[in-house]
């Protein structure tokens, strides 16, 4: 729900643009933080989500660690005050050149999803004269129930070590002396919604780590990823994910031994409902059965609608009128280029402003300039910083 000062101010900003409130930020990340401390819990903020400056900012501030899938975001995260020691770098397809840069920074763990990394690690790692700490990134085959687009803990994902490898696994790491195995990592996929999913995680992540136990591997790190989802019908009533039965499920379900701590990986459910696509209307044009609200924000602003079909709550912000229903379009030439179909609004006009909600995650860090276009600005409630 937006104010009439912030939607007037709204009227002032060229559009399209990115707008995020800092204020709900900041209550997520205490919210996040107080219910992850119950349990001695470590946080680590998924970069992939949202890697705005201001955003980095804040959530750093706040003594998050980092999860990285990119030698650039390691940087970012560097650059925006996060500690190397409590970077994680994960991902399946890293360059020599980002294990590199990981290596010279010392970050807490680089991740690793197959054999030939590790090998790869430890050569590079032996050529600096250093250790590698690492994790194994394991796939414990638990459908996580969202979009296939999304899914990472299956057999058939690209990603991670599967279990009939583990001894082999083990067998290797005996001849690689450059590596120091720190820990488990296991991420099963993204918008994740059924609690239930995770309690099937914490069952497999105890028979994986009680296997590498039983084979004298004690990692100290057993690292759970992140995937939980947010409400992106009902922004406004649920801003703030239900981070105390989340962690609680960890608590009443998980059993770490000895001195082993649990990690986790937020991203969309830190950032996901602080964000708004702000959108003007560019043209009304009716079809044979549809009208459509033309919009001058496109799919290269915000690809998740025509990426993953997913929703997201469209607001007229500027009319009050009697309701329509709109096809709500962007200016690309795709036929995919579709924010919404059959969005009820109010009667909309040339001129008016739509705000596309829940973008904080996904939104601006996937954007492109497809067809040329500007990427669009980000505005922001109470700026960190200047």
């Amino acid at each position: 729900m937006f104010k009439e000062e912030t939607i007037s101010l709204f009227r002032t900003i060229p559009t399209p643009f990115y707008y995020y409130d800092m204020e709900l930020l900041a209550a997520t990340l205490s919210e996040c933080s107080k219910e992850a401390e119950k349990y001695g819990y470590l946080l680590h903020y998924a970069l992939k989500a949202n890697s705005n400056p201001e955003i980095l900012a804040m959530i750093s501030s706040t003594g998050y660690g980092a999860d990285c899938v990119s030698g650039n975001e390691i940087k970012a995260a560097l650059t925006n005050g996060f500690n190397p020691g409590r970077i994680m770098f994960s991902g399946v397809g890293k360059s020599d050149d980002e294990i590199t840069l990981a290596l010279q920074l010392r970050i807490q763990s680089i991740n690793v999803e197959s054999r030939q990394e590790m090998e790869v690690i430890n050569a590079l790692a032996g050529a600096m004269g250093l250790t590698a700490d690492i994790s194994l990134r394991i796939i414990p085959n638990v459908d996580a129930r969202t979009h296939r687009y999304i899914t990472t803990g299956l057999e058939e994902n690209k990603f991670g070590i599967l279990p009939w490898d583990f001894d082999e696994v083990l067998e290797k790491l005996k001849t690689l002396g450059n590596l120091r195995l720190k820990g488990l990592h296991f991420h099963i996929g993204s918008q994740i919604t059924d609690l239930d999913v995770f309690k099937s995680l914490c069952h497999r992540v105890n028979d994986i780590n009680g296997w590498f136990m039983t084979n004298q591997v004690f990692p100290e790190i057993i690292n759970v990823g992140g995937g939980l989802g947010i409400d992106y019908r009902d922004p406004d009533r649920n801003g703030i994910p239900d981070f105390s039965s989340y962690f609680r499920i960890f608590s009443d379900f998980i059993e770490l031994q000895g001195n082993q701590q649990l990690h986790f990986e937020p991203g969309r459910a830190l950032v996901g409902q602080c964000g708004s696509l702000i959108t003007k209307v560019l043209f009304v044009k009716k079809g044979i059965s549809t009208r459509f609200a033309i919009v001058d924000a496109g799919m290269n602003d915000l690809i998740r609608p025509a990426l993953y079909q997913s929703y997201h709550r469209i607001e007229n912000l500027t009319s009050g009128e009697k309701p329509e229903k709109y096809d709500v379009v962007g200016p690309i030439c795709e036929s995919s280029d579709c924010f919404g179909k059959a969005v009820t609004l109010p009667l909309t006009n040339r001129g008016d402003l739509l705000a596309i909600r829940s973008v904080g995650a996904y939104g601006q860090t996937m954007a492109s300039r497809y067809n040329l276009r500007d990427l669009a600005k980000a505005f922001y409630s109470s700026p960190t910083r200047s």
